[in-house]
C-alpha cells in the first residue's frame, strides 16, 4: 500500500509574543522559520508513522528549497516527482496570541502549474503504485482535473483537503468525485454559504449529513477544534468523535496532522471513527509543540499492523 500527496510546499514565518499579545501594539517575542504547507506537512506526518509516502510538489532552487527536500528524504518520503525551480515555494507569515492561536496571517501562494507536466508525463507511473491520493483541491483547476482523471483510471481512493476554501468553494462539483473531503467548521460554513460557528456538535452532524446527501458528496469530515470532529456520508452514516484534551502551545499544522491520520486510517482499512481517532491522536501531538508536524510513531501505536509490509 502507498499514499501519494500532491500540493504546495511553504516556508512558515511564525511570531510568538513574550507577554500578553497586543493586536495594534509592538510585541516583543521570538520568530521561527519552519517548513510548512498543507501538502508538505501532510506527507511528512504520514512518513512519521513509518510509512513511505510519495510527494508530488515543487521546491525553490535555493538552499532553503534544498533543505525542505532533504528533510523529506530524511523522513523517507519519495521525492522522485518533486520539481526544483525558481520561486517554487509559498510563504506564510503568521502572528500567534498567548493561547497559541493565529491572530493574523498573510500568505503568498506558489505557481504549481509545472506539476501538470509531471502528471501528464508520469501520472500513470505515480498512480499505478498508489492505494490512495491526497490533494489540495484549491490548487490549479487543471491539476485537480488531471488527478481526478488518473484516480478514476487507476481506481485509487481520493482524499481532498483545503488551504483556501474560498477557492475550493468554487469547485463544489469536484467534491462528488472525492471519496473523502476533510475541512474545519469555518470552511464547512464557507462551502455551504452559512455560519455554523455556534451550532452544537449534535445538531451540526445532522446538518452535515443533510448537506452531504443533498450535494451527493461521498463523505465529509469536519473538525471542530476542542469539540472534536463530525463525519457523514451520502448513505446516511454519521457520527461525532471527541477531541483529545491536551495543553495547547501552537495550533499550526494540527489540521494537517488530522488529515494525515484520517487518510492513513482509511487507506489501511480502518472505519471512519477509527480513522478519525488516529487523526485526533496525531493532531494532539502537534498542538503541544511549536512544530508543524507530528513526532515519530510506530504503526502499531495507532493500531496499524503493517510494519512487516514496509
Amino acid at each position: 500500500m502507498s499514499i501519494v500527496v500532491i500540493g504546495a510546499a511553504f516556508v512558515d514565518i511564525k511570531g510568538f509574543p513574550q507577554d500578553m499579545y497586543i493586536p495594534d501594539g509592538r510585541n516583543v517575542g521570538r520568530i521561527e522559520y519552519i517548513h510548512g504547507g498543507v501538502a508538505r506537512n501532510v506527507v511528512e506526518d504520514i512518513a512519521n508513522v513509518e510509512l513511505r509516502p510519495t510527494y508530488v510538489g515543487i521546491v525553490d532552487d535555493t538552499p532553503l528549497g534544498e533543505a525542505v527536500l532533504q528533510k523529506l528524504r530524511n523522513h523517507k518520503v519519495n521525492t522522485d516527482y518533486v520539481l526544483t525551480i525558481p520561486d517554487g515555494m509559498g510563504t506564510w507569515l503568521a502572528v500567534f496570541d498567548n493561547h497559541g492561536d493565529v491572530a493574523g496571517s498573510i500568505s503568498k501562494r506558489p505557481n504549481l502549474m509545472p506539476l501538470l507536466d509531471v502528471l501528464n508525463e508520469k501520472g500513470d507511473e505515480i498512480f499505478e503504485k498508489a492505494t490512495s491520493v491526497v490533494i489540495e483541491i484549491d490548487i490549479n483547476k487543471e491539476i485537480v482535473k488531471k488527478v481526478l482523471e488518473l484516480s478514476k483510471k487507476h481506481k485509487t481512493k481520493l482524499f481532498g483537503l483545503v488551504s483556501n476554501m474560498s477557492i475550493a468553494a468554487q469547485r463544489r462539483d469536484f467534491l462528488q468525485h472525492f471519496d473523502y473531503f476533510i475541512c474545519n467548521r469555518q470552511e464547512f460554513g464557507i462551502l455551504f454559504s452559512d455560519d455554523y460557528s455556534t451550532i452544537p456538535a449534535e445538531n451540526l452532524v445532522e446538518l452535515l449529513s443533510s448537506k452531504v446527501m443533498k450535494a451527493q458528496i461521498p463523505a465529509m469530515v469536519v473538525t471542530m477544534g476542542a469539540e472534536g470532529a463530525i463525519y457523514a456520508d451520502k448513505y446516511g452514516n454519521k457520527g461525532i468523535c471527541p477531541a483529545r484534551r491536551v495543553q495547547v502551545k501552537d495550533t499550526t499544522g494540527a489540521g494537517d496532522a488530522f488529515c494525515a491520520g484520517v487518510s492513513i486510517g482509511l487507506t489501511y482499512g480502518k472505519t471512519m471513527p477509527e480513522a478519525i481517532e488516529i487523526g485526533s491522536y496525531l493532531a494532539a501531538s502537534v498542538i503541544t509543540s511549536s512544530e508543524n508536524v507530528c513526532p515519530r510513531f510506530l504503526p502499531e501505536e495507532l493500531g496499524l499492523e503493517i510494519s512487516s509490509k514496509l
